[in-house]
């Protein structure tokens, strides 16, 4: 690896984030493009890579992508809310105006990933990764592994129980009710006509996204049974994920033993929003090896 470059892309449905880093991950050239059309986005992302040539390239995307490598759009964005990105060859298009190889993951298994790295790749242990943001997603690694060979978790969309007195019909324009809808950002001016970041904290609108999130990863829990579960994303902060615990702790009633919950259930270790790209720039030096 000495002296060869890596690539990261966050590929979200805002903007574009790029870095290039060098074998220790420092950060030698970083970029921002907002996400316009497929053609354009895509073109000036990789403009930004031939004027910072990389060895291979990591970009964890909004999604659904295709994560399948016997499949024919695997490495496609496929059917999306996003106008005009369905179907959009992600890894194909850097793969042949680059010239280099590309690993491609949904974007919260590559915060997954990064949070995986940042806490010591203990392959013992089982790490999930959930973003509360515009959206909501989580991802899985088991072993060293994604969980989702064929296709990548959508945890966001898992049903739940409203909470009582809580009568809004939810923002997924699939699902209504899921715990996007009930709990993503967007979901805060929905009930409320208010921005989320103009909402005061104490509004009751944050109890009920507390107890979303916490069936979401109650459900998660059982299912999976994680070392850790880390919440990433704007939406909550850590006095909020007291609240998170405390629904959690009701959810289970003492079924299952957990770990301490102020240690189950944490906010990232890395900082700045910055799991993501750890993890692309680990993702894309797997493809040198």
């Amino acid at each position: 690896m000495t002296n060869t470059f890596v690539g990261s892309v966050e590929a979200g449905g805002t903007k574009f984030v790029l870095a290039v880093a060098d074998e220790n991950n420092q950060i030698v050239a970083e970029g921002r493009i907002p996400t316009t059309t497929p053609e354009e986005t895509l073109q000036k992302s990789v403009e930004f890579f031939k004027e910072h040539p990389v060895a291979a390239l990591g970009v964890a995307s909004f999604g659904p992508v295709d994560i399948n490598p016997n499949s024919k759009t695997n490495g496609y964005i496929l059917k999306t809310p996003k106008p005009d990105w369905s179907m959009t060859d992600l890894k194909g298009t850097f793969e042949r105006e680059l010239g280099v190889p590309v690993f491609l993951t949904s974007d919260v298994n590559g915060s997954c990933y990064g949070e995986y790295v940042a806490r010591g790749r203990n392959n013992d242990q089982t790490y999930l990764y959930i973003t509360i943001g515009t959206g909501i997603g989580g991802g899985i690694i088991q072993n060293g592994h994604f969980i989702g060979y064929n296709n990548h978790p959508e945890m966001g969309h898992m049903p739940v129980v409203r909470y009582p007195g809580d009568d809004y019909e939810g923002h997924c324009p699939f699902h209504g009710a899921c715990v996007e809808g009930m709990a993503a950002g967007p979901s805060l001016e929905g009930r409320t006509g208010i921005k989320g970041e103009k909402l005061a904290r104490d509004n009751k609108v944050f109890t009920y996204i507390q107890y979303y999130v916490a069936q979401c990863l109650f459900n998660a829990y059982l299912t999976t049974r994680p070392d850790v579960m880390i919440v990433g994303g704007s939406v909550l902060n850590e006095d909020d994920l007291k609240g998170v615990r405390a629904f959690f702790a009701k959810l289970n009633n003492d079924y299952v033993a957990t770990p301490d919950l102020d240690e189950l259930i944490v906010r990232p270790a890395v900082a700045n929003n910055g799991s993501a790209t750890l993890g692309d720039f680990e993702l894309a030096k797997s493809l040198l090896k």
